[in-house]
């Protein structure tokens, strides 16, 4: 069944995170460009497409699927902003308000995975926050 993503919790704060995110692009220096800009740009998108592609299909289990790669992308994420706060080239407090905003997101994506899991019965996938 396909769902209104707009409705979604995960969604107003993957979109909300993605924001967040592109404020501190600019920060970054030119020589990260195409490494550490880049890939922050394009998993901190996956983490919202997937939640929204994932929304148009009829099926759960595909359903479920495309969650799960907004949670590897969540993961990458994690490590990217890790990465940019030990290399200086964020505040230490953009860097904390970046990774709450991601704690809460993957916590809520988890949550709403588990939730997918049951009403598929018997499907489950191993994962830890």
């Amino acid at each position: 069944m396909a769902r209104k993503f707009q409705n979604l919790k995960i969604y107003k704060l993957s979109y909300t995170f993605l924001l967040n995110i592109y404020k501190i692009l600019p920060l970054l220096p030119e020589s990260e460009t195409r490494n550490i800009y880049s890939q922050l740009q394009r998993a901190a998108t996956s983490i919202v497409l997937n939640i929204v592609e994932g929304c148009a299909n009829r099926s759960n289990k595909v359903f479920l699927n495309h969650l799960q790669y907004s949670y590897g992308s969540c993961k990458e994420v994690n490590v990217l902003l890790l990465l940019i706060n030990d290399l200086n080239y964020i505040s230490e407090d953009s860097s904390q308000s970046l990774l709450m905003g991601l704690d809460e997101l993957t916590a809520n994506l988890y949550r709403f995975m588990q939730a997918i899991e049951k009403e598929i019965g018997g499907y489950k996938v191993n994962y830890t926050i």
